[in-house]
């Protein structure tokens, strides 16, 4: 939950995946900035490997590269900001936003952190590692520690998906790790720059409601269309 805090509940499926393959067009236009090419620009690389595995189809997937590259002469004006903060009961938490408006994300940022507490700049980041994340599977029983140690991971723990393994690597690593997994007999299922808690808050520490009023701060954040990824210092 630390890594990368996922919604549990979806209003549809639908829905969801409305979201998840806008918030995935957002990141390849970003990272098209730097080039149309995927084997010389390693964000758009991985980007487009997480589209893929979305199910996104070929046409959206050009559509993006092609207007975050400017190809087309209307180059994306997309805008990467953060925010730090406390969800209830002063669970740390970053938030990443795509948006072409700062002014109105901010405004909605501001409405949704009404039940927790808004920080400034390095008020929270500080509690966090700024780290790649690779969340892989395992062929045929591969040993995740192995793999750890000769893709050159830094650590690696439980994934978000059932039998699944997060690598932990340096930032600059990412494209090199994530390269080498698969020789180590690991599928890599996304792959992505973000953020691991040093300190997390226990939600064992928490009762029921606390609980409960946490999880309703962090799934009206994840639903906002301007957030990209939600960060969260809290562990079972």
């Amino acid at each position: 939950m630390g890594a990368q805090w996922k919604a549990k509940h979806r209003e549809t499926a639908a829905n969801a995946k409305g979201k998840i393959m806008g918030k995935l067009a957002k990141e390849i236009q970003i990272a098209a900035r730097s080039g149309a090419d995927p084997d010389m620009n390693p964000r758009l690389r991985l980007a487009i490997v997480q589209a893929k595995k979305a199910s996104m189809t070929r046409e959206t997937l050009d559509r993006a590269i092609r207007k975050g590259a400017g190809l087309d002469g209307d180059a994306v004006q997309y805008q990467a900001v953060s925010y730090e903060g406390f969800a209830p009961h002063q669970v740390p938490l970053i938030v990443e936003c795509l948006t072409d408006n700062v002014n109105r994300t901010v405004a909605q940022i501001r409405v949704l952190f009404r039940k927790g507490q808004l920080g400034a700049s390095g008020s929270v980041a500080w509690n966090f590692k700024h780290v790649g994340l690779i969340e892989a599977t395992p062929n045929d029983g591969a040993d995740p520690e192995m793999a750890a140690i000769e893709a050159g991971a830094q650590d690696f723990e439980p994934g978000e998906e059932e039998g699944s393994t997060l690598f932990i690597t340096d930032t600059t690593d990412l494209d090199a790790v994530q390269k080498a997994l698969p020789e180590q007999g690991f599928t890599v299922v996304s792959a992505k720059i973000g953020y691991i808690p040093k300190e997390p808050v226990s939600a064992a520490s928490l009762d029921a409601e606390q609980l409960a009023e946490v999880e309703a701060f962090l799934e009206a954040i994840d639903e906002n269309d301007d957030v990209q990824n939600v960060y969260v210092g809290l562990t079972d």
